[in-house]
């Protein structure tokens, strides 16, 4: 063990001593001191103290699901989708227009767990590799850039949010997909289902032999898809067994759904293959319910989000049966943006976002995100910028907690404006902060968010600045940067500085580049397409 693993570990034993005495209010030394053995000796804690439920839905697109995430902009949801649990969820909670996540799903679990952004945490990509700095692998080593590689796992100091919660007299589960590497009851969970990436989530592929073919087609017999079915059954178990023990209760259900490896009930499939937007649609791709690949078919995804409905009202449901309704916050967040094709089906719907999942525009980070619960007013839409590193200091605040004392943390705590609170400058105009310095399917790349800005640095491209101003151009269809160079400047040199006070890797330039094995590569078009333009970037085809 180096010495400085040896001092991160030293540093949390000892803030373990820290941890808050039954009965108070704030956390005790700071966040980070969070005892994982302190347990729930006191009913002092159990009288008062809201419950959160956090459904964490995977690659869903900010136009994903059937709620308008903003009211001006008709295409900023799914009509076609059919899920009444979430539409009611959004007409009793609040809307965010612009909630932010990461360009993939494990980073963007990590900045959950931990309220640090990636570049801070390290962890910004979920990819294997060894070396300490650079990937240096066999397949980057004719790239224009040698990229970086990315932690591997949880840091050992980092604090998460049921370890946040526990000292405040919390227990805490965690259900479905952890994709952090690493052991969730090590880092406070009681209930969980251990060191889960997507394989669990994609159930037709248990029990096949090694080199055995997916199937291409839905068996007519399957009872769990994605696995949503019994993780929604655990999750409800859990909630029972601890407002039967008078606990207040921190529940991730970490769904395997949206993502990719298409799994619905039959039953619900036979409805979106019936629907005529559906029907039409085979017709023109001449295809048809019969012949056509699970992965290619609108009406298994469609089912899939409906099938994930039915379980969103089941907690729901369970919720209000428990009778801790008005004590309860329900989120509802997506890990990353996507890009639906689904979009294709209705006539003169385009996609309202640039790019999608792995990219930092904002077809890859922004997200759809609904909360409900005590003190939230029904109906409501919050405007302000947020990210997926402030759920931790949020939980906190709703857990009776100080957000202020925790340390090596990028979020804030956004319950006073759930509450109502008018947000000032300075939250409006606070910076987030993305980095991908990796090439994987897309390039390395950084952004940074500031209030309407938005800067985006292409590593092998540093001659292109890009600003964008959101407020105006959501699309990201104009690069401003040249009409406004001090902008630009300020807000680069912002984000410049702020990776490397936290010590963020970069890539650098690869002396051994070779163009025509990089544009010889089977990803390069894909990798290229959505690079750094100048002035007005041409529309893709299925674009507004």
């Amino acid at each position: 063990m180096n010495k400085e693993a040896a001092m991160k570990i030293d540093r949390r034993n000892f803030l373990k001593q820290c941890a808050l005495v039954a009965g108070a209010s704030v956390i005790g030394c700071s966040a980070i001191a969070t005892d994982k053995s302190v347990k729930n000796s006191s009913t002092d804690f159990k009288t008062d103290k809201p419950n959160i439920v956090l459904l964490y839905i995977d690659d869903w697109a900010w136009n994903g699901t059937p709620v308008a995430m903003d009211d001006t902009m008709d295409n900023s949801r799914m009509p076609i989708l059919q899920m009444p649990n979430l539409e009611k969820l959004a007409r009793e909670g609040m809307r965010f227009r612009n909630a932010y996540a990461s360009p993939q799903c494990a980073p963007a679990r990590v900045c959950v767990q931990t309220g640090q952004s990636n570049p801070r945490s390290g962890f910004t990509v979920y990819l294997g590799a060894k070396e300490p700095y650079y990937d240096t692998r066999e397949e980057y080593q004719k790239f224009p850039l040698v990229p970086n590689v990315s932690d591997m796992e949880l840091d050992e100091d980092a604090v998460t949010i049921a370890e946040a919660l526990k000292p405040l007299g919390y227990v805490s589960a965690h259900l479905g997909k952890w994709h952090m590497r690493g052991d969730p009851g090590k880092e406070g969970y009681v209930l969980h289902d251990g060191d889960t990436d997507n394989n669990p989530g994609n159930t037709l592929k248990a029990g096949l032999k090694e080199g055995e073919p997916t199937p291409k087609r839905l068996p007519k017999d399957m009872t769990d898809p994605k696995l949503m079915f019994s993780i929604t059954e655990r999750a409800i178990g859990f909630m029972e067994e601890q407002v039967k023990k008078g606990n207040p209760f921190y529940v991730q259900i970490s769904h395997y759904a949206m993502h990719e490896g298409r799994e619905c009930l039959d039953e619900t499939r036979e409805k979106y293959v019936n629907h005529p937007l559906v029907q039409a649609w085979y017709k023109n791709n001449n295809k048809t319910a019969e012949t056509i690949n699970r992965g290619d078919d609108p009406a298994i995804w469609l089912g899939m989000g409906e099938d994930l409905d039915g379980r969103i009202g089941a907690v729901l449901d369970k919720i209000k049966e428990l009778g801790i309704e008005d004590n309860t916050y329900v989120i509802m967040v997506a890990d990353n943006g996507y890009r639906h094709e689904e979009v294709e089906l209705m006539p003169g719907y385009k996609q309202p976002l640039h790019a999608r999942k792995w990219w930092l525009w904002e077809g890859g980070i922004r997200v759809p995100m609904i909360v409900k619960g005590p003190g939230i007013k029904p109906g409501s839409v919050f405007t302000g910028n947020v990210v997926n590193y402030d759920f931790l200091p949020t939980f906190v605040d709703w857990a009776g907690g100080d957000p202020e004392k925790l340390q090596n943390i990028d979020g804030v705590s956004l319950a006073d404006y759930m509450a109502g609170k008018e947000p000032d400058k300075t939250f409006l105009n606070r910076n987030l902060y993305f980095h991908y310095p990796h090439y994987r399917r897309t390039m390395p790349h950084s952004a940074m968010i500031s209030g309407p800005f938005k800067v985006i640095h292409f590593y092998a491209e540093p001659d292109i600045p890009i600003l964008v101003d959101l407020s105006k151009d959501p699309g990201e269809v104009s690069n401003i940067a040249k009409q406004n160079p001090e902008t630009h400047k300020k807000l680069y040199d912002e984000m410049m500085r702020y990776f490397k006070e936290v010590g963020a890797r970069f890539p650098k330039v690869n002396p051994d580049y070779d163009p025509v094995v990089y544009k010889s590569q089977k990803d390069y078009k894909e990798r290229t397409m959505w690079g750094p333009f100048e002035g007005q970037r041409t529309l893709d085809d299925d674009e507004i």
